[in-house]
């Protein structure tokens, strides 16, 4: 193409150098219809333009030829991933209330401090319960007293058994105040509902609490994270419990390796989606409720898949999709060749080819648009 190019300029450069003398005297001898003119006009034009041949080839020009990069294909595992967006969280993670309305009298733990499960972390005013347990404490102590003096003298067969039987009930009914009673003056103890940290404190000591006001404190525990989000319905049936997610952390740019712990079974009218629960390790407590994941699942998978860089794909005007091959490939040099073919799916950068290429083949992956089939390649 170059060298015809060439050709071409050195001919309006010939013509125009013979002025208007040269083409009118053309013109005339064709009016004139001078066959042995014409013929010797002929002549001369054709040894200029082999003078200019020989010219062009003493330079060193190379036609129809492109530098270019290509990649030889193998077969390979291909991944397609579904990308969404969800939040990180923790089930354990609440405001501790307190059970019981009155004064704090104690509070022993502070913000960032580690408690475990049923320690105590503070104690409200009992108004006077303790003393009420106390009472009923020995009162079912003289009960089961009686009682059983009551019970030897039955087995003795003394006494009736009317005396036996109230003995008994009023035990019974002694015990069961002192259990009640317990059970009141516990709620006047607060206790960690679980093992974590204590991550904000609300109150001071001698503060007056209630159930129905805010929450004494925050306890937070982060190892048992996991991040939620809602999937599209076509997804129903391909996300099982225990498929392996990858959780891309924006704000520590990071990603950890999850599992699918739980996927809901409602779906959403408004927006056709299910919610899924993705588990994440949090072995450096860099994990926080409310952060921003971006979870890439498995949704599709083959193996000895044959796969091409997306960008070197191209489809023609009849839309026929086709990349360039190298064919007759002899050390760095080869031809192209194109090639249609038929595509699957695309994720991170690469396509699947499902008919058209064959492993061991080249293609060209840098300089497609600069070739056209039939050219000679350098690479």
């Amino acid at each position: 193409m170059k060298k015809i190019l060439i050709l071409s300029a050195f001919s309006i450069l010939l013509f125009s150098c013979g002025g208007k003398e040269n083409n009118q005297s053309v013109d005339q001898l064709i009016e004139s219809k001078n066959v042995k003119e014409l013929q010797t006009k002929k002549s001369a034009l054709q040894a200029d333009i082999a003078k200019i041949e020989a010219a062009l080839a003493t330079l060193d020009v190379k036609t129809e030829e492109a530098l270019v990069s290509v990649l030889t294909i193998k077969d390979t595992t291909f991944n397609h991933y579904l990308e969404i967006q969800g939040n990180v969280d923790t089930k354990e993670n609440i405001l501790v209330q307190p059970e019981f309305s009155g004064n704090l009298t104690s509070l022993t733990v502070k913000a960032g401090q580690r408690v475990s499960k049923g320690q105590i972390l503070g104690r409200v005013d009992d108004a006077g319960m303790s003393q009420q347990l106390a009472s009923l404490e020995n009162q079912y102590a003289l009960a089961k007293t009686t009682f059983e003096r009551q019970k030897n003298l039955w087995d003795k067969k003394i006494g009736s058994e009317i005396q036996f039987l109230q003995a008994q009930t009023q035990m019974i009914s002694a015990q069961k105040g002192v259990a009640q009673m317990r059970s009141q003056v516990a709620k006047t103890l607060i206790r960690a509902p679980f093992s974590g940290t204590i991550d904000e404190v609300f109150v001071e000591k001698g503060q007056v609490v209630s159930p129905s006001a805010q929450g004494l404190m925050r306890i937070i525990n982060l190892g048992n994270m996991y991040v939620s989000t809602s999937v599209p319905e076509t997804y129903i049936g391909k996300l099982k419990v225990g498929t392996e997610v990858d959780v891309f952390l924006t704000s520590l740019g990071k990603t950890y390796k999850g599992k699918v712990r739980q996927v809901g079974n409602y779906l959403n009218p408004n927006n056709r989606s299910f919610g899924i629960e993705v588990s994440v390790p949090n072995p450096e407590n860099l994990l926080r409720p409310n952060q921003v994941a971006k979870l890439k699942i498995i949704d599709y998978s083959t193996k000895n898949a044959i796969v091409v860089p997306t960008n070197v794909v191209q489809e023609d005007g009849e839309k026929n999709k086709f990349v360039f091959t190298v064919t007759n490939a002899n050390g760095k040099t080869g031809t192209a060749k194109k090639v249609l073919v038929k595509t699957g799916k695309s994720s991170n950068n690469v396509t699947e080819i499902l008919s058209g290429l064959s492993a061991n083949d080249i293609i060209v992956t840098e300089g497609i648009n600069t070739i056209s089939e039939g050219m000679k390649l350098n690479f």
